[in-house]
This record gives C-alpha cells, structure tokens and sequence, in this order.
C-alpha cells in the first residue's frame, strides 16, 4: 500500500472520530457547525471574490478555488463518505487563509453567511 494512502486514510478516521465524538459528547450543535462549513465557505468565497478589498491575485485565487468546488470531479469525489469533502475543506482552508491574512479579519466576518459557531470553528482552522 503507497505510504499517500495510508497517510489518507489515517487522516479521514480520524476526521471522522472527531466528528463522531462530538456528536456523542452532547456537541450536537459543534458537530452541525463542522457539517456546515464547506456549503457556508462556497458563498463565502463567492463574496470575499467580489470585495474589492482584497488583492487582485487572492480574488484569482478564490475564482479558481471556487471553480474547483463546483466542477463535477474532484481529487476525491464527493460521494465518498467523509473524504468526498475532507479535500475540498482542505483546499478551502489553505486558499483562505492566505486571501484573509491579506484582506483582514473583519473583510471575514463581514462576508461569513453562517452561524456564529461555524465563524469560529473557521477562524480557529485558518489559526486567526
């Protein structure tokens, strides 16, 4: 077995044994927020694109990210349980990380379409 797959599939169980246990230690509403993410980040990467705040070559960034979201093939298809999006978060972290280190954090929250908790559980993957 190449040493990419078992480093894939260490990395989804564990993904998925946190998911799991926050839905059994009564974080329903965390476990929501984590879910949420990735459909909240697709119009969040539609709006920080259109700022004009940010720079030039970070709103490319977001158009070929966005592209990427919304094309019907991925690295991991979407289909596949859990690593079907573990790619796409993967992508949009490193991809917005960069764009809000450069625009700010309030370009960030002024554009976030979720809940508060799903803002939260963002800033802390993008280590704001």
């Amino acid at each position: 077995m190449p040493a990419w797959l078992l480093a894939l599939i260490v990395l989804l169980a564990l993904y998925a044994a946190a998911v799991a246990a926050l839905a059994l230690a009564g974080r329903r509403t965390d476990a929501a927020a984590v879910a949420r993410l990735v459909p909240d980040c697709i119009v969040l990467v539609r709006r920080l694109a259109a700022d004009e705040r940010v720079p030039r070559r970070n709103r490319l960034a977001l158009a070929a990210l966005a592209a990427y979201l919304v094309m019907p093939f991925d690295l991991i298809p979407d289909f596949v349980p859990v690593a079907g999006y573990l790619d796409d978060a993967i992508l949009v972290v490193l991809v917005l990380r960069t764009v809000v280190r450069a625009a700010g954090r309030p370009v960030l929250i002024q554009h976030w379409p979720g809940r508060p908790r799903g803002l939260q559980i963002l800033c802390r993957a993008l280590a704001l």
